[in-house]
């Protein structure tokens, strides 16, 4: 099983961008499609984004199409998260997370990160 850890969160203005990484340990890091979710006080968990194995492929939720970029470097057993174009309603908890088999879904996905704060400021 992959263990997972986020960083770069933080407190940004209306518009500016922030990029998120997910590094994770063990050795079959490229064994995992990865997903990206984030959560606001008293809402459920909502997914963001994923990419499969390789880094070839992707999937975003409607709400962050066009904005956010994920992407990934086996090499360095890391996942990434480019947020373009923030809005207030971006503001949440952003969490990682690893599955096997397909990257093309928004449910299976487990070995959670702690999470990273992300504040967008109107």
């Amino acid at each position: 099983q992959v263990q997972l850890a986020e960083s770069g969160g933080g407190l940004v203005q209306t518009g500016g961008s922030l990029r998120l990484s997910c590094a994770a340990s063990g050795r079959t890091f490229s064994a995992y499609a990865m997903g990206w979710f984030r959560q606001c006080p008293g809402k459920e968990r909502e997914f963001v984004a994923s990419i499969n194995q390789s880094g070839g492929s992707t999937y975003y939720a409607d709400s962050v199409k066009g904005r956010f970029t994920i992407s990934r470097n086996n090499a360095k057993n890391t996942v990434y998260l480019q947020m373009n174009s923030l809005k207030p309603e971006d503001t949440a908890v952003y969490y990682c997370a690893a599955r096997r088999g397909t990257y093309y879904t928004q449910s299976g996905f487990g070995s959670w990160g702690q999470g990273t704060q992300v504040t967008v400021s109107s």
